[in-house]
């Protein structure tokens, strides 16, 4: 049953890139060079509904959170070589995809290059999980336990500075 939740959330969100027109290389392009804040307009109301809605049925006892460790060693250079293959390749992971569905072949090489950094990732576990994965470990951790409040006026300030952004950017006309 995961699966195919899993499956139905994924063609909704691919609907809702395409929808939102994300997948287009030159809105991609427009965001790299900080003239079109489409792409973080979405982001930002995907965080947003993500965020709200997780710790809603968190709340609720409907989930439990599953929080993976914090590495910053790892989450900065996974982080720049993200923000490297976005900027030469026009896409980002979930983009390239929606992008080759909907027939853009170029996307492919995108899509390429992720699963072998995938496969490179894999490779290099061993070491990294001696080095890298080391480097800043902190363990198991979330924005409300180390501000020590409830989740929600995190949720509420994050969803202030969302919709700040949004009326900024539009006024803007980004």
């Amino acid at each position: 049953m995961e699966q195919v939740i899993g499956l139905i959330t994924g063609i909704l969100f691919g609907f809702l890139l395409q929808k939102g027109e994300v997948l287009r290389f030159e809105k991609q392009v427009g965001f790299m060079l900080l003239k079109d804040m489409t792409i973080i307009k979405f982001m930002l109301t995907a965080v947003i509904v993500g965020m709200v809605g997780i710790y809603a049925c968190y709340s609720l006892g409907w989930i439990a959170l599953s929080v993976k460790a914090t590495h910053l060693g790892a989450i900065i250079i996974g982080g720049l070589l993200f923000g490297f293959g976005w900027a030469i390749a026009g896409y980002c992971p979930g983009t390239s995809v929606g992008a080759l569905a909907e027939g853009r072949v170029h996307a492919f090489w995108a899509i390429l290059g992720m699963l072998v950094g995938a496969g490179l990732y894999a490779e290099a576990f061993p070491f990294l999980q001696k080095t890298v994965l080391t480097w800043g470990a902190y363990g198991k951790i979330t924005l409300p336990q180390v501000l020590g409040l409830s989740p929600w006026p995190i949720a509420v300030v994050f969803t202030l500075i969302g919709v700040a952004c949004f009326i900024w950017f539009e006024k803007k006309g980004l």
